[in-house]
């Protein structure tokens, strides 16, 4: 493992194993939904509350991993997994049943990428060959936790974003496939000052344009050498503002741009300015985008995963909201 300043190079190859996504109704039925792996016809997933629910989907998302794979829980190194109920319960509970060393993580809706580095640095330290990585949201929990319960009729923003139901697995380690995980970077923790969170779109743009301004000035590249550079869950408010900030330094991205948060949802679902949620870029990025890469119609992406670091008592105080930005890259290996 090389570490250029807070760019990191996986020295030892780290490829993509396997993945597995499960999604609730609405996503299923949006533009992406043929790329997930399993679809639960309701938010409940036929169990009594939304975090058994949660679980529930999360279960479903390692088992078509590990099945797909061909791997049992004895055959895994460690397991890293981060959601956004208090403490991650949902992960503990799930790692309860896997009889497999257990990394709780948390970066919010950036979790997924924060785990796909962290794993790669157990693989390149030698400490691990196959490692586990989930991430799960679910729209009933979040909206209880930080906001309102989804039974309460409230008027929202045009800013606000609609959390993704959703959950995405991926095994990472040594064994050759076609995707490989060839960079990581670290993101910092950068506070605008907005404390409402219905804004998080403004409030993670900064920390997603200093990452993207960080990679390429460490590594001298443009983002033209990318087919697709992907943030987590900007949605359209904070994906406007993230070009304006990255115009102000001289960079531009176009075409070859998109938020994971605008690629869920259809134009015609009712889901404000877009997906959120640390199940949003995990399910986008392990179902869509690598089938994209598997297709030959992506060779090389740049993932830029964000998150709010707030939480249910300091949306209650009304305090500021920091975000950060982790980055990794994926790339197509062989014809």
């Amino acid at each position: 493992m090389v570490n250029k300043k807070r760019v990191i190079q996986f020295k030892t190859p780290v490829y993509v194993e396997e993945r597995g996504t499960a999604v609730g109704p609405k996503e299923g039925s949006g533009p992406l939904g043929h790329g997930f792996d399993y679809v639960f016809p309701s938010l409940l997933c036929g169990e009594k509350d939304w975090q058994t629910a949660e679980k529930k989907m999360t279960e479903k998302a390692i088992t078509y991993c590990l099945h797909k794979q061909r791997l049992k829980d004895n055959h895994l190194d460690l397991f890293i997994a981060g959601d956004l109920t208090n403490q991650s319960t949902v992960s503990s509970q799930i790692a309860r049943n896997l009889h497999v060393p257990f990394i709780g993580s948390y970066s919010a809706c950036a979790t997924a990428i924060e785990n796909c580095i962290v794993a790669g640095m157990w693989i390149n330290g030698g400490g691990a060959r196959h490692v586990l990585c989930a991430s799960s949201s679910h729209i009933g929990g979040c909206e209880k936790q930080f906001r309102f319960p989804i039974e309460f009729a409230q008027q929202k923003p045009d800013t606000a974003q609609t959390t993704v139901t959703g959950a995405g697995a991926i095994i990472l380690g040594r064994h050759q496939s076609m995707i490989q995980m060839t960079e990581g970077l670290l993101g910092k923790v950068i506070d605008l000052g907005i404390n409402n969170p219905y804004e998080l779109g403004a409030a993670m743009a900064p920390a997603a344009a200093d990452t993207l301004l960080t990679y390429l000035q460490e590594t001298e590249q443009k983002p033209s050498d990318f087919d697709l550079i992907l943030t987590g869950d900007l949605a359209r408010s904070g994906s406007e503002i993230f070009k304006k900030l990255l115009r102000e330094h001289g960079v531009i991205v176009s075409e070859n741009y998109d938020d994971c948060g605008v690629m869920m949802y259809g134009t015609n679902q009712q889901v404000l300015a877009g997906g959120s949620g640390a199940g949003c870029c995990a399910t986008v990025v392990f179902g869509h985008i690598f089938n994209e890469i598997l297709a030959n119609r992506l060779k090389r992406v740049l993932v830029i995963a964000t998150g709010a670091l707030h939480s249910a008592n300091t949306v209650q105080q009304h305090k500021t909201i920091p975000c950060i930005a982790h980055a990794v890259v994926f790339e197509r290996r062989g014809n």
